[in-house]
């Protein structure tokens, strides 16, 4: 008998109303920090990656299904969903 395990996805979820969002402004979205000035920091640092690369980009753009990581916790952009 085979058995596959899945990986639970521990990913927070940054909800988007638009077709893209750039990386600091998904920081800033999130929550994560209080600036957009504190974002560029952190990010031209190294600090942030996207999709697991270092990306140093701040305008990166991020769509729905990409994934960023920062100090060890990973946000997943989502799309809105319309009731």
């Amino acid at each position: 008998m085979k058995v596959t395990v899945k990986r639970k996805d521990n990913s927070i979820p940054v909800v988007i109303g638009t077709e893209f969002i750039k990386l600091e402004s998904a920081m800033k979205l999130a929550n994560i920090l209080p600036t957009g000035g504190a974002a560029k920091a952190e990010i031209q640092e190294g600090f942030v990656s996207v999709n697991g690369e270092v990306c140093t980009m701040r305008g990166k753009k991020l769509y729905p299904g990409d994934k960023f990581t920062y100090e060890g916790q990973t946000y997943l952009i989502s799309i809105h969903a319309a009731l």
